[in-house]
């Protein structure tokens, strides 16, 4: 059986951040159902925020080739996504516009199957920053995104001493999303 390659990543950098302990189990799943798993913290890669001025003068960041080579060799990506005002970090965004502006081979976002998830102590689960990555994925960057995502709702108390999660529907759905996410992967791996 084909073992795929995917990344894990939050789109927060914060010390005790929800969306990391959401990508810890995630990737502890995902390597469970024999992916090699790359997770990496996005605090390992600071960039500069995105300014075209900045660009021509400098060209792209070496973080930002860094990155770029961690998501093109990938064959999935599984990120999770905090909510920031109903929408996606800052440090999410400024990352994968940086990702984007490198000008080396290979695609980082297309030919690749993304999963995504969200982790909140609020009662929405991050959605609606959900719903902002899944258009920015497909809609601005061309990536494929499952259809599925899972929400955690009130996730200051979602996460056992394990790291697991509590609810059981909830764990499920984390559950339903890593299964799809190797499917597709294993597919996109054999047709792509």
């Amino acid at each position: 059986m084909l073992t795929p390659k995917i990344l894990v990543c939050s789109g927060s950098s914060r010390s005790a951040s929800l969306n990391a302990k959401l990508a810890a189990l995630a990737a502890k799943k995902l390597a469970i159902l024999d992916a090699e798993i790359t997770h990496l913290s996005l605090k390992d890669y600071p960039l500069p925020i995105y300014d075209g001025d900045l660009e021509d003068a400098d060209g792209t960041p070496e973080n930002a080739r860094k990155l770029h080579k961690h998501f093109q060799a990938q064959d999935g990506i599984f990120l999770t996504c905090p909510e920031y005002n109903a929408g996606i970090t800052p440090l999410l965004k400024n990352t994968l516009d940086w990702i984007s502006r490198v000008k080396e081979p290979g695609d980082p976002y297309r030919n690749k199957v993304f999963a995504l998830g969200a982790a909140s102590p609020g009662g929405f689960g991050g959605m609606r920053g959900l719903i902002g990555m899944r258009t920015i994925l497909e809609v601005g960057l061309g990536a494929m995104v499952l259809p599925q995502m899972v929400s955690v709702q009130r996730a200051s108390n979602a996460f056992d001493d394990k790291g697991d999660l509590t609810d059981e529907r909830v764990a499920g759905q984390l559950d339903k999303l890593v299964d799809a996410l190797m499917r597709a992967t294993r597919i996109e791996m054999t047709t792509g």
